[in-house]
Parts: structure tokens; C-alpha cells; sequence
């Protein structure tokens, strides 16, 4: 079967794209869902305490792993918002279909300003100055081995 690795801004709409797509046999791994799941009850939705993130991640990292060794019988759905180069080269040795959601930044900005911390805006800024350092690159790889 598939590994999808959904990437993208904060509030791009990652998680309505693989509602939209995944079936419910197959496993979605997202980090908000994970912290949510470990959290206290009442804890607000996307304001995670440090410390409980520490444990997501490390939940998240062991949930990657295990259903790596699964993907055979089952669609393998994973957000990972802006994957390391390490990451990113794991990922492609499991032959990983990476699904970009971006609805452009003003859409972004907005929904973080209605629906989320304040905080992922920095996330959101983040990853808007990445995507243009790699959409540069990739331009430049292009022009480099036209001329060869």
C-alpha cells in the first residue's frame, strides 16, 4: 500500500485533506491528534504544554516506525508539516507520496488568527520562507542541468 506524507502550513488543511481521502482501516499519524489524545480532559484543542508535546512527539516517532513495518496491509497517512531532510530521505526510501496542502498564506494567516495559537504564525512564516528557498532551488537544479 502507500505512505502519504501530507505536508504544509499550520491550518492548511491537512487533516480535511486525508479526512477526505483515507479510509477508516487505514492509519493516520497527526501530532495534534496524538497530544489531544494525551492530554487532560478539557485541554484546549491546539495550545499544547511542552511537556506534553515532548511525550507526543516520542508517540509519534514509535506510531512512524510501527506502521512502517505494516504499510503492506494498509494506506499509511502521515502529517508531518515541514519534515527534516533526514526525515524526508526516510521517508522516500519507503517510496512515500508527498501531498503538499497550501492554500496560499493569506488563507493561512487568517484561519490561525481565527481558529489557533498565535504562535503558529511563526510555524506558518517558517514554512512559507522554506517553500520559497526550495521552490528557488528546484529552478535553479532545472536551469543547471538544461545547460549541461
Amino acid at each position: 500500500m502507500t505512505l502519504y506524507v501530507v505536508t504544509g502550513p499550520p491550518a492548511a488543511g491537512k487533516s480535511s485533506w486525508i479526512a477526505a481521502n483515507a479510509r477508516a482501516c487505514d492509519i493516520v499519524i497527526d501530532l495534534d491528534r496524538i497530544a489531544l489524545s494525551l492530554a487532560g480532559p478539557d485541554a484546549p484543542q491546539w495550545r499544547h504544554d511542552p511537556t506534553l508535546l515532548k511525550v507526543a512527539h516520542r508517540a509519534r516517532f514509535a506510531a512512524i516506525d510501527e506502521a512502517l513495518r505494516h504499510r503492506e496491509a494498509v494506506d499509511v497517512y502521515l502529517i508531518h508539516t515541514q519534515p527534516s531532510a533526514r526525515a524526508t530521505a526516510k521517508y522516500r526510501r519507503h517510496q512515500a507520496q508527498f501531498i503538499t496542502i497550501d492554500p496560499g498564506r493569506d488563507i493561512v494567516m487568517q484561519r490561525i488568527a481565527d481558529m489557533r495559537d498565535a504562535a503558529m504564525t511563526a510555524v506558518a512564516t517558517r514554512w512559507y520562507r522554506e517553500a520559497a528557498k526550495r521552490s528557488s532551488s528546484h529552478k535553479t537544479t532545472r536551469q543547471a542541468s538544461r545547460n549541461w
